[in-house]
């Protein structure tokens, strides 16, 4: 059986928010809990060690409609340039951090584990017409 193709994934967002808020919203549980998760989730835990080396515990939970479930995972920041850049690998976990393999939890072989992000913050400044 052949090994899928590993792909890198290019997302770009632009929010109209200072620098300083869009930094805060990747460092400061407050703020991740307010999007960590896709719609019908909310991110009942987020326990931010922010740090090269630290490790984040993170939750997002279903809503009733969907389950209700908690699915927890853990962020392991390797580089951290302070407004400009966070790179981190992310796993399953349980509640308490430990790495969970997908099938254990029903999801597929190839899901991925240690997928590595990299999250670039630049400031675009427009000139008004």
């Amino acid at each position: 059986m052949s090994q899928p193709k590993k792909r890198d994934l290019i997302v770009t967002r632009l929010f109209d928010a200072p620098l300083e808020l869009v930094w805060r919203a990747w460092t400061e549980p407050k703020h991740v809990m307010r999007w960590w998760g896709p719609e019908h989730f909310t991110a009942p835990v987020a326990k931010i060690d922010f740090r090269e080396g630290g490790t984040s515990l993170l939750c997002m939970r279903a809503s009733q409609e969907y389950g209700g479930q908690d699915f927890y995972s853990t962020l392991y920041y390797t580089k951290i340039v302070p407004m400009e850049r966070i790179e981190y690998f992310e796993n399953l976990s349980d509640e308490n951090g430990v790495t969970v393999e997908p099938a254990a939890l029903g999801l597929p072989n190839d899901f991925p584990t240690n997928m590595r992000s990299v999250v670039r913050l630049r400031q675009w400044v427009t000139k008004p017409k």
